[in-house]
């Protein structure tokens, strides 16, 4: 047992662990105890809005229960926009506390909370914003784009969403009850010697919870759509965007049992005592570094395929031309997939592993960015003498083009060994990194969001607001980011609190200006939800297909009904729902018939929670509810797995209800 752990095994409570009064940061920081007022009251306040309105039973009974994809889709969604807003308050205080701290003015954040805020801010990013609101696209459309009624395993769709979401409560919990890790969003600082405290443990166990989420929704999603699509459907017919879920669930089912296994490796040095990470007893801290980039690498990549998949949907769509070159498209996300395994190592050129493993990492980074410059061309040349209709999600379409390829090019730049020893761990990554993300991941997002909402809620996003928050996203990131290119340039550290070098402050100035501008364009996303809402009856659509769609989940209604399909099309073409209309497509009036459906089930809130309190146990060494909770997971699984009502059947009266009720929609339209 190492030092550290024996010293808390010895002032741990039996019962309360490691919790006592100190645990609590409220009492000595004021910026916590405001956060927690203001956190407070806004949950008290949607608390007494679903008492007012008695939402708890249609909450928990058609949301939280829920195994239907959409409604699951949406949670992701929901999820991914909340703890947006937190990840990004971290953010405007690390561009606040940069732009004051210089010479004597010590900034308004200690170094122990300073990096306890840029480790959440990177953590809540990925796992816990970008991860969800791909997942949730995918969840939503990938049956729907193939002509599923739903995934394959839809019960552990719902408990992959709540365990995800069991991931990201813990994150929370970290801000108000001991604190988080200091070791950056991929625990790599201090190796071996890492902090005793609860932050890690908070780091392994939400990543522990949420990767289990993960890991199931990539299982499920893989065996959708290699086992569920509609006949005719061969591979080379399927949507583009089914296409980037396909090669990222694969990506998910290879590299997260990496992250696990890393993580477990870490507990156990941190728990048991045992040496795999520390410098002593045959330990070794490049193990880990190599584990995490292992799975980190390709998790990138898991992010920008979908974002590539929406905005492909998108150029097709508002060019009102089929995408050029289909097959090319399809071959080069598959080559990404595979070449997203053999560049990791350029994460630590400067770790010494040598010229010639050096150039061949390097080497291999540059042969990644072939197939996606080959991606933009075809988007290119899609537009190219197409009847483009500059809509929000277009737009969100070429900012993206513009801002990726930028992103791209630092990329290949920082893949050149050399160039990688000036600009290693400076300013200039940190820069690379958001400028690919943000520009790709982000965007595709607000496109996705903007193109699919009717299709989700029935009614569109409002234009004006949603131009406005494009613009000042696109605006407010160059702003942000460009200065700090220049600053990486001049060889400025990432991760530093403080300067002495007052010529640095204006560029710091400048960037904490474009995360203003940026939060803008969050202000303005929210706004357009809620102008959108009021305006739901001018914007509504009852055609089920607003924008002229080219793939079959414009072929249902707008929402669609929870059956998704009446009868299952069939495919005779790559854009199927276009050649259906080409080819004077009817829609089936009668002979509907009874169909087969999953029914709802509270065991994975009821797991997840469990879960929860699992790893909240082992974080704070409470041995006899850590025991407890454990138990009962098992007990709680055991009791679903004998669980057998599990489905049911949608009267053929109620189909054939909803089906009339959807022509006459569509008779008013015509």
């Amino acid at each position: 047992m190492t030092e550290h752990t024996a010293a808390s095994a010895q002032t741990a409570h039996w019962l309360l662990g490691r919790i006592t009064w100190d645990s609590i940061p409220m009492a000595h920081e004021p910026i916590l105890l405001w956060t927690f007022i203001a956190v407070s009251l806004g949950g008290l306040g949607v608390l007494a809005l679903l008492s007012k309105f008695r939402l708890w039973g249609p909450l928990w009974r058609d949301w939280f229960c829920s195994i239907d994809h959409k409604r699951i889709g949406i949670m992701y969604m929901v999820l991914g926009i909340v703890m947006l807003l937190r990840g990004f308050a971290d953010a405007v205080m690390m561009r606040l506390q940069q732009a004051m701290a210089f010479g004597d003015n010590l900034g308004y954040l200690p170094p122990h909370h300073y990096d306890q805020v840029f480790t959440a801010h990177g953590v809540i990013m990925i796992f816990f914003v970008a991860m969800p609101l791909v997942t949730g696209l995918m969840n939503y459309l990938v049956p729907l784009q193939i002509g599923a009624r739903d995934v394959a395993f839809p019960f552990l769709n719902n408990f992959s969403f709540w365990m995800t979401t069991a991931g990201a409560v813990l994150v929370m919990v970290s801000l108000f009850l001991g604190e988080f890790s200091t070791s950056g969003w991929l625990a790599l600082s201090n190796l071996g010697h890492q902090n005793p405290g609860v932050g890690l443990d908070y780091y392994i166990w939400a990543l522990q919870i949420a990767g289990v989420g993960t890991t199931l929704s990539g299982i499920n999603l893989l065996v959708t759509i290699v086992k569920m699509r509609a006949p005719g459907m061969d591979l080379m017919k399927m949507p583009i965007f089914t296409w980037t879920a396909l090669c990222t669930n694969a990506l998910i089912v290879a590299s997260f049992p990496v992250l696990t296994a890393a993580l477990v490796l870490m507990s156990l040095d941190r728990y048991v005592g045992t040496n795999f990470f520390t410098n002593e007893l045959g330990g070794n801290p490049m193990l880990y570094v190599n584990l995490i980039w292992i799975w980190g690498h390709p998790e990138v990549y898991i992010l920008i395929l979908p974002a590539f998949g929406v905005f492909s949907e998108v150029v097709a769509t508002f060019s009102r031309k089929r995408l050029f070159g289909y097959t090319s498209m399809v071959y080069a996300t598959v080559c990404i997939t595979i070449l997203s395994y053999l560049v990791w190592l350029h994460h630590f050129f400067t770790m010494g592993s040598g010229a010639s493993v050096n150039s061949f990492f390097g080497i291999t980074t540059m042969i990644i960015s072939i197939p996606t410059g080959a991606k933009i061309f075809n988007w290119l040349f899609t537009m190219y003498r197409g009847r483009i209709r500059f809509t929000v999600p277009m737009l969100w379409t070429v900012g993206f083009m513009v801002t990726f390829a930028i992103g791209g090019m630092t990329g290949v730049l920082l893949a050149v060994p050399p160039a990688d020893f000036v600009l290693h761990n400076s300013l200039f990554l940190i820069a690379h990194f958001h400028n690919v993300i943000i520009g790709g991941v982000v965007f595709a997002m607000f496109a996705g969001i903007n193109y699919w909402f009717p299709k989700a809620f029935g009614y569109k996003l409002d234009e004006f607001w949603g131009k406005v928050s494009f613009w000042c996203w696109l605006v407010g990131f160059w702003v942000a980011f460009t200065p700090l290119y220049v600053l990486g340039l001049m060889g400025v550290t990432r991760r530093a609190n403080h300067f002495e070098d007052p010529s640095l402050q204006i560029w710091f100035v400048i960037a904490a200006c474009g995360a203003g501008i940026v939060a803008m364009g969050i202000g303005a996303f929210l706004v357009q939800l809620g102008v959108s809402f009021l305006k739901r009856d001018q914007l509504r659509d009852t055609t089920g297909d607003p924008w002229d769609g080219r793939t079959l989940e414009w072929a249902t209604s707008s929402p669609p009904p929870q059956y998704n399909f009446a009868f299952t099309p069939v495919v005779h073409d790559v854009d199927a729902w276009w050649d259906m209309k080409k080819h004077g497509y009817k829609r089936p009036l009668q002979g509907f018939q009874a169909i087969h459906m999953p029914l709802n089930t509270g065991s994975g809130v009821v797991i997840s929670v469990l879960s929860l309190i699992w790893g909240f146990a082992l974080i704070w060494h409470m041995w006899p509810l850590a025991i407890a909770s454990f138990a009962a997971i098992v007990l709680a699984s055991i009791v679903h797995t004998f669980n057998y009502k599990r489905d049911y059947h949608i009267p053929a009266s109620e189909v054939t209800a909803a089906e009339q009720a959807r022509t006459q929609l569509l008779a008013r339209h015509v």
